[in-house]
């Protein structure tokens, strides 16, 4: 019962096709020119050109990108303090009817 069990594993079934023979290949010794490099063809996609006014524009939006991911990561973090804050108050306040309560008995 408390043995552990080890799977089996599943003979192969079906027709199994015979290995097949490497053969040796021929090495030619003989001096024989080597061929040309290829030639790389001409690429058919447009070539990007930065102008002036392209590389304002990307500046322009990578700063607004940047700033509004800060603004939102401080908004996030500010969200969370005041989150912590307002169940720290309440937590003081719980604290404090408990207390009384206890008092009054």
């Amino acid at each position: 019962m408390f043995r552990p069990k080890l799977p089996v594993m599943p003979q192969p079934t079906g027709l199994a096709t015979p290995p097949t023979v490497v053969e040796p290949t021929t090495i030619a010794t003989g001096a024989s020119a080597p061929e040309p490099a290829p030639v790389a063809p001409a690429s058919s996609r447009p070539v990007v050109q930065l102008t002036p006014a392209t590389a304002l524009a990307l500046v322009g939006g990578g700063t607004a990108v940047v700033l509004v991911l800060g603004a939102v990561l401080v908004s996030l973090l500010l969200a969370v303090a005041i989150t912590g804050a307002s169940v720290a108050v309440c937590a003081v306040v719980v604290r404090s009817l408990l207390a009384s309560d206890a008092k009054r008995r």
